[in-house]
């Protein structure tokens, strides 16, 4: 396959709403993949030059306080056990750290997800089976 072949290929492959590409022909190999989260950025708001931006002491507090589970790997997230089990956790359950809070699936292997910190869980960032990339924050924990 010649080099401008594929780059029409990659780039008919990025339009299209097909998610996974392989082709294998002898000695010729090409996988094509793309998660299609997207990025949203939120808007800042516009504020006035000579006013001095407040910050509220209680949430920088809070934030301060609070800290995420982050995706170790590539992957599709599972926040239980098996489909018809319980999730590891939800909001407002305690965690510690070493608990196991999912599992995440990449090329056949499952790798345990770790609490990291003692904590209560504040938010669930990701739903099951989604695919996340690598950092992405998974959990919200409020430490304490």
């Amino acid at each position: 396959m010649e080099f401008n072949d594929i780059q029409k290929l990659m780039t008919e492959f990025e339009k299209s709403s097909t998610r996974e590409l392989k082709i294998d022909d002898q000695d010729f190999h090409l996988y094509l993949n793309k998660n299609e989260q997207s990025a949203v950025t939120p808007a800042m708001p516009k504020t006035i030059d000579n006013a001095k931006p407040t910050v509220d002491k209680t949430s920088a507090a809070k934030a301060a306080n609070e800290s995420t589970i982050k995706a170790p790997l590539v992957g599709t997230v599972y926040l239980q056990p098996k489909p018809n089990k319980p999730a590891y956790i939800k909001i407002g359950d305690q965690v510690h750290k070493g608990d196991v809070v999912c599992v995440i699936e990449a090329m056949k292997m499952l790798t345990e997800v770790k609490s990291d910190r003692d904590g209560t869980v504040k938010a669930v960032n990701v739903e099951n089976g989604d695919l996340v990339e690598f950092n992405q924050p998974l959990f919200t924990i409020t430490e304490g």
